[in-house]
């Protein structure tokens, strides 16, 4: 676990130097790009398969490339940007589709386009998806976004939902044939351990980026904060591939859905905004333990406590010094 935070550390550091503003998550949906993945075909592919290919060729929506390549045969292969494959099988019209998309993918891109800061996907049980729920809950309470200056053109924000802190989970049932590929890219490129055997949550944002994977029984409370609160500081570096982190395979404009969810957003009252669905969204209360955290994002609850008495203690005595005497 530490060996993965303290790149975060570094990076979190260095922001108070950066005069860019927009938190992590937001500079990443407005200005990532997706990584490409690799669709590999056999030679002799023949003309139905590539009738089937021909919508993605042609401005196609998916961070996908695909290539015919010597040596493939018989079976398509599809690899993550970073070369390592993650599926080989016989490509027709429906396996073609669960590559593309799931119910899963499609609800991380409702919630991204919502507004939500961070989607914590977690492959486990219930138990574990309100852990994991109480404590963001939590940290909503208590952590606080950069403030924004609208008039520094080098904090502006591209077209999108509004800026919001908002923590949300989402829990993939680990049998679930639907979201098998999606927990294989989940658990990232180089995963340490089993996707289909090891409960985890992964924390994903931006453009169907995924920050990192940890198996839930090292996923303690310190660890999630430090990675939420990494996601809403202030950008620290602005090149994608000097921050941790892979891509998912999405089958989206993103440039087009941004531009929708912005004209939404700004034609919509507030109240009208739709509910979350109790299914896949974990809300609770806050625990009623008093906390301390490692980045300082945000004030501890025991300090405002006892700062906000203290003012109170003053006014009151100012207050008894200039009351007229009898």
């Amino acid at each position: 676990m530490t060996r993965f935070f303290l790149p975060l550390l570094a990076l979190t550091a260095h922001g108070a130097t950066c005069a860019c503003t927009i938190p992590v998550f937001r500079y990443a949906l407005d200005r990532w790009e997706a990584d490409k993945f690799q669709l590999l075909l056999p030679t002799e592919a023949g003309p139905e398969t590539a009738d089937l290919l021909r919508p993605l060729r042609a401005n196609g929506k998916a961070n996908l490339t695909i290539q015919a390549v010597p040596g493939v045969e018989g079976e398509a292969v599809l690899r993550f940007p970073s070369r390592q494959e993650i599926w080989r099988g016989r490509l027709n019209a429906a396996s073609l589709a669960a590559l593309l998309d799931s119910p899963g993918r499609r609800r991380i891109v409702e919630r991204v386009l919502a507004g939500d800061s961070v989607l914590w996907v977690v492959c486990g049980g219930e138990a574990d998806t309100e852990r994991i729920g109480k404590r963001l809950r939590f940290l909503e309470q208590v952590a606080a976004l950069p403030i924004q200056d609208p008039n520094d053109p080098d904090s502006r924000l591209g077209p999108g939902p509004p800026l919001l802190l908002k923590f949300t989970t989402l829990r993939l049932e680990q049998d679930d044939p639907a979201e098998k590929l999606l927990r294989r890219m989940l658990a990232g490129p180089r995963a340490e351990f089993d996707a289909e055997k090891t409960p985890f949550a992964a924390a994903v944002f931006g453009r169907g980026r995924v920050l990192g994977a940890w198996p839930l029984a090292e996923l303690d409370d310190q660890a999630l904060e430090e990675a939420s609160m990494f996601l809403i500081g202030r950008c620290s570096c602005r090149v994608k591939d000097q921050n941790p982190g892979w891509d998912l395979l999405l089958n989206v404009d993103w440039d087009q859905a941004l531009k929708k969810a912005g004209q939404s957003a700004a034609a919509a009252p507030p109240e009208s905004a739709p509910p979350q669905a109790p299914e896949t969204v974990v809300t609770a209360a806050e625990p009623s333990e008093p906390q301390v955290f490692v980045i300082n994002q945000f004030v501890p609850l025991p300090w405002l406590a006892g700062g906000a008495a203290l003012v109170l203690g003053a006014g009151a005595w100012l207050l008894l010094r200039k009351a007229p005497k009898d």
